[in-house]
C-alpha cells in the first residue's frame, strides 16, 4: 500500500463547487482524504508538493475515436498530455467490432477511410476489448458499440431497411457487447452505412439498450437538416426513455450561423418533456472527417469498390456534379456549407494533398474543384480526411454558455500522420485558456464541471469526475495562468503548456509535462444495475 499525499494545491473538486486550498492523501488508486488549508497533515510515503497549482478530477474526453489506439507501436499521448484521463471511444458509430466473417472485408476496407490499418484478430466485441486489453492504455476508455459495425456486420452496405431476422442478429450483437460492458450506442447518421438507416431501426436498438446506458449521436444533418435531426434524436430519446448526447453540436455552413440559440431552445424544450438529452463541443470553428463525406448517400451505398467504380463513371460523375451544385437539403452538403476553398485534406494514405483545400489542387493541377476531389479520393483509394471550416465563433461561445454543454475533441483515430485538426492536441486546455481565462465565458470552476463531473455522470462513469473519498485517484495538476493549447491548423502536433502533472488510477503518468512510459489506463464497464 502506497500513499501519495499531494500538498499545496488550489483544489477544484469538479463540481462546480468553490475551489479552494488544501492537500490530497492518495492510497493507491483511490483518494483516501482530502484535506483543506489548516486541518492536519496525515501520514504519507510520498510527498508532492504542488506549489499552489490547480489539482482538479483528470479531464473526460466523451468524443474520442482512439478506439486503435492500444495497438499503436508508439503509444498516443496526444489526450494525456491535455490532462485527459478517460475518454469515450466507439463514437459517430465506428467502433472496431463486431466484425462478422460474411462482410468483413467490406468493414476493414470502409475502417480505412478513417483509421490506419489494423491487424484483425477479432470478430466479437468481447475479443475486440480483450485485444486491447492485453496491449494497454495510456487514458482510461469507456467503449460504445457502434451502430455502423452492427449493421455492416449483418447487412454490409446495403441501402434498405433490415429485415425483422436483421433487426434480431443486430441485437444479438449489441447483447454481446453490452456484456463484455460498454456504455451504450452510438450512430454517425450522415455516413454510410448509417444514413441508410431509417427511425424505426434505430429506435429498436435504443429501446434494447439499459435504462442506465447512453444513446450518442452524430445527427443526419449540422447544417440545413439541422432541426430535423435534432427532432429524430430528440424522438428516439422521447419514445424509448434512454439518455441522449447530442455529439458535437454545431450549426454548420454561413447560412446557419447564428441559429445555435435556437437549437439549444429546441433541446431545453425537449428537457423540460422529461427527455434525458446533453450535449457536447469541440471548441473551434472547423470540424473533420473522412473525405468521402463530401459525397451523397446513393454514391456510398455498396461500399468501398462501388464507390470507385462510381467515381470512374462519367454518368455517375454528371449526376454527382449536378446534385452538389443543386444542395436540394436532403443530405449534409458539406461542399455547400463550407466552399471548396472551405475544405482542406487533412492526410492521406500516401501523403500527397495533404494541408491543402480542394480549391488549391484544383488551381494546382488546371482542373475543377470537384475533379480535385474526385482525383485525390482515386488516387488514395479513399482513404483520406479533411478539415472543414464551416461553423461560426459566436455559436461555439453560445453552446458553450448552456450549463448541459460538456466538451470532446473528436480527435480522428491517431496513427494516420498527416496534418489533423488541432483540437486532437488541444481542446481542453483551450476551453481553460481561451474561453474560461481569456473570453470568461464561465470560471475555471465551471470550466472543469463541464470537462468531469458532468461527463462521469452522463455517461455512468460512477467512480470518477469529482474528487472525493472513495473515488478514483485520477487527477490532473495544471497552472491556470500559464496553460496555452499551442497546436494549430498549420501546426497541429503541438502538445499544450501548463499542464506538468497528471495521474492515472492512483500512478503519475505525465511529470513535468513529459508522458512517462507508463500505460495505467484501464477499461471501465458499465455498472450492472
Amino acid at each position: 500500500m502506497t500513499r501519495t499525499l499531494l500538498t499545496n494545491a488550489i483544489i477544484i473538486d469538479g463540481s462546480g463547487g468553490k475551489k479552494f486550498k488544501g492537500s490530497i492523501l492518495v492510497t493507491d488508486a483511490k483518494i483516501d482524504k482530502v484535506i483543506r488549508e489548516g486541518e492536519g497533515l496525515p501520514s504519507h510515503d510520498v510527498l508532492t508538493d504542488l506549489r499552489g497549482l490547480v489539482l482538479a478530477p483528470g479531464f473526460i474526453d466523451v468524443h474520442s475515436h482512439a478506439d486503435n489506439a492500444p495497438f499503436l507501436s508508439d503509444a498516443d499521448t496526444s489526450k494525456i498530455l491535455q490532462g485527459v484521463t478517460t475518454e469515450v471511444i466507439g463514437n459517430c458509430g465506428f467502433s472496431l467490432a463486431p466484425r462478422s466473417s460474411g462482410s468483413a472485408e467490406v468493414f476493414e476496407k470502409y475502417s480505412l477511410r478513417i483509421f490506419p490499418e489494423l491487424d484483425w484478430r477479432w470478430e466479437t466485441f468481447g475479443e475486440f476489448l480483450s485485444a486491447a486489453d492485453s496491449a494497454g492504455y495510456v487514458t482510461n476508455i469507456a467503449p460504445l458499440i457502434g451502430h455502423h459495425s452492427l449493421r455492416i456486420a449483418v447487412m454490409a452496405m446495403e441501402n434498405r431497411a433490415p429485415r425483422a431476422e436483421e433487426i434480431k442478429l443486430m441485437l444479438r450483437f449489441m447483447d454481446e457487447a453490452l456484456d463484455a460492458g460498454v456504455f451504450g450506442m452510438s450512430t454517425g447518421l450522415i455516413y454510410p452505412p448509417g444514413v441508410f438507416a431509417q427511425h424505426e431501426e434505430i429506435s429498436a436498438l435504443v429501446r434494447n439498450l439499459p435504462d442506465n446506458a447512453i444513446y450518442t449521436t452524430h445527427m443526419r444533418g449540422e447544417g440545413v437538416q439541422l432541426f430535423q435531426s435534432i427532432a429524430e434524436a430528440l424522438r428516439v430519446g422521447e419514445e424509448t426513455g434512454r439518455r441522449v448526447q447530442i455529439s458535437h453540436l454545431k450549426a454548420a455552413g454561413r447560412p446557419n450561423w447564428g441559429r445555435m440559440n435556437e437549437a439549444l431552445e429546441k433541446i431545453e424544450a425537449a428537457r423540460s418533456r422529461g427527455v434525458i438529452v446533453t450535449q457536447d463541443i469541440y471548441p473551434y470553428t472547423a470540424g473533420s472527417t473522412m473525405l468521402t463525406a463530401c459525397l451523397p448517400p446513393w454514391f456510398q451505398e455498396g461500399g468501398n469498390d462501388r464507390v470507385i467504380e462510381r467515381l470512374k463513371d462519367k454518368k455517375a460523375l454528371k449526376d454527382l456534379s449536378e446534385e452538389i451544385q443543386q444542395s436540394t437539403g436532403d443530405w449534409e452538403n458539406m461542399i455547400v456549407g463550407a466552399g471548396w476553398n472551405g475544405i482542406v485534406v487533412s492526410s492521406t494514405g500516401s501523403h500527397n494533398y495533404e494541408s491543402e483545400s480542394l480549391e488549391a489542387i484544383g488551381k494546382r493541377l488546371g482542373i475543377a474543384p470537384l475533379d480535385a476531389l474526385v482525383k485525390v479520393l482515386l488516387a488514395e483509394e479513399l482513404r483520406a480526411s479533411m478539415i472543414v471550416h464551416q461553423m461560426s465563433e459566436e455559436d461555439v461561445v453560445t453552446a458553450l454558455q448552456n450549463p448541459y454543454t460538456m466538451i470532446g475533441s473528436d480527435g480522428l483515430p491517431p496513427g494516420t500522420g498527416g496534418r489533423p485538426h488541432p483540437r486532437t492536441y488541444g481542446t481542453f486546455p483551450r476551453i481553460l485558456a481561451r474561453y474560461s481565462r481569456e473570453l470568461g465565458v464561465f470560471g475555471l470552476e465551471e470550466a472543469a464541471r463541464r470537462m468531469t463531473s458532468l461527463p462521469a455522470s452522463t455517461f455512468g462513469l460512477t467512480d470518477r469526475g469529482v474528487i472525493a473519498v472513495g473515488k478514483q485517484a485520477d487527477l490532473v495538476c495544471f497552472d491556470p495562468e500559464k496553460i496555452q493549447d499551442l497546436a494549430t491548423f498549420d501546426d497541429p502536433v503541438q502538445t499544450p503548456q501548463g499542464i506538468p502533472w497528471v495521474m492515472v488510477n492512483g500512478s503519475v503518468t505525465v511529470q513535468d509535462g513529459i508522458f512517462q512510459g507508463s500505460k495505467f489506463g484501464q477499461r471501465l464497464t458499465r455498472k450492472v444495475t
